[in-house]
């Protein structure tokens, strides 16, 4: 969007009087014991719910101060490594059976898991014309944006989308949890067909194959990918399900849920705060400050090179001079974020056949010497790698653009959305979600027109 001088000039004056106007005191906030993003002093998030969905374990409360633990996830009371070890030792995709966990509460029979995949299976196709009309004819150069709006447009396709029902939404989250890796890679197409100059590629879905596999199939000009890659894709997906109902994202999807309105209104305003680079967008904030380690340490392996570049990112004379460690770090764990400590690992086999050891080995250095970096300039917090840290680079290794990080988070954390939905609505004595702000504007009269 572009401004003619006239309006360049409107804006600039219109800007100025905002900024007069609209000073707040930042130690108002202290003043009135404001827990500014709904966090307690100690760090602790205020508790504004129970779930049944997951649980997120990054510290444990002794004598009133928090001690740091091991991180752990847990879906529906299962810990997430053993839920990763029960499909992956049996030698199975997970995805489908994580879903049905997260939905239903509780792991599915082999009937029950069959005709679970056999729904997705059947729903996995865009209805018609979809395609044409609500992404070739409006593509975007953002492919969260152009979710958000598909997410939106499935309100026009649904014959009784008020229906609140518990049948009516759950076999509508069924469906979005299905056709959502067809919106990402055909808004995907787009983008490139559009915006960069590239062949336009729409492909179909595959029966018999996997959510991971279909994704990859829809995604590549030439449907080719390995069964290796197909596998650590969809362990993403299982680690990106869900993340307890205190994320962002899954918050802003209940609070839009508590007001009454409709799954696709509710779940849109989920996709638009994973976008953000705080939240679901930081694996692409990870990848740029990589890039400039990369491009500015010489030898890799120095660990004393790495430090003083880590040094200066912290800084603010390097990278984007934000003065952050992107990938470092969490709200809630602490020693160790359990989604990290997995894709690391899994991480390296691919990374030895890819000839990008050497690249994972850079990694793993920033993670283990930003902790002492930090410590050196008095920085005593104790942290950890997060999932970001290694999700990106995962990607990278199987070929995935930066521009489909994000959607390929939102596209796993459909799942975990669908089910706070439902939990919201169908928990008994659920009230819409209000916080309470404090008003410290003054008391003014108003004064007439030809007085100001």
């Amino acid at each position: 969007m572009s401004f003619d001088p006239i309006s360049a000039s409107l804006m600039e004056g219109l800007c100025e009087e905002y900024r007069k106007n609209n000073y707040i005191d930042p130690d108002d906030f202290a003043r009135y014991e404001v827990k500014r993003g709904l966090r307690n002093p100690d760090g602790t998030g205020v508790v504004a719910g129970v779930t049944q969905i997951a649980n997120v374990r990054g510290y444990y409360i002794q004598d009133g101060e928090r001690q740091p633990m091991p991180g752990q996830l847990i879906y529906r009371g299962i810990d997430i490594d053993q839920l990763i070890q029960g499909f992956t030792a049996e030698d199975r995709f997970g995805y489908a059976e994580t879903a049905y966990l997260l939905l239903m509460g509780a792991l599915p029979t082999p009937e029950q898991l069959h005709n679970f995949e056999a729904f997705l299976e059947a729903n996995h196709d865009l209805p018609p014309m979809f395609t044409e009309d609500m992404i070739l004819k409006a593509p975007s150069p953002d492919v969260m944006n152009k979710l958000s709006r598909g997410v939106l447009a499935f309100y026009s396709y649904d014959d009784t989308p008020e229906d609140m029902t518990l049948s009516s939404e759950l076999r509508r989250a069924m469906i979005l949890i299905a056709r959502t890796p067809q919106i990402v890679a055909h808004a995907y197409a787009a983008k490139k067909h559009y915006y960069d100059n590239d062949s336009l590629y729409l492909h179909r879905p595959q029966p018999g194959l996997s959510m991971a596999e279909n994704f990859l199939w829809s995604v590549r000009h030439d449907n080719q990918f390995t069964p290796e890659e197909a596998r650590l894709l969809d362990l993403c997906m299982v680690l990106h399900a869900e993340h307890g109902g205190g994320n962002n994202s899954a918050f802003s999807c209940r609070v839009l849920t508590s007001t009454g309105t409709d799954l696709y209104s509710a779940i849109a305003a989920a996709v638009g705060s994973l976008k953000g680079p705080k939240h679901g967008g930081a694996n692409k904030k990870v990848m740029e400050m990589f890039q400039h380690i990369e491009d500015n340490v010489k030898d890799w392996a120095d660990q004393e090179e790495v430090a003083a570049y880590i040094g200066k990112l912290l800084d603010r004379e390097a990278g984007d001079r934000s003065g952050l460690i992107y990938g470092m770090g969490h709200a809630v764990y602490t020693l160790s974020d359990p989604r990290a400590v997995i894709l690391r690992k899994f991480a390296r086999g691919l990374a030895e056949k890819k000839g990008m050891l050497e690249e994972l080995e850079l990694y793993e250095s920033v993670e283990r010497l930003t902790p002492q970096v930090m410590a050196a300039r008095g920085q005593k917090k104790v942290l950890s790698a997060n999932v970001d840290m290694f999700s990106g680079f995962v990607y990278k290794m199987m070929g995935i653009p930066e521009e489909l990080y994000t959607p390929l988070f939102a596209m796993s954390r459909m799942t975990g959305w669908c089910a706070h939905r439902l939990e919201e609505m169908f928990t008994p004595g659920a009230r819409i979600i209000r916080p309470a702000y404090k008003a410290v504007a003054p008391s003014r009269p108003f004064i007439p027109l030809e007085k100001r």
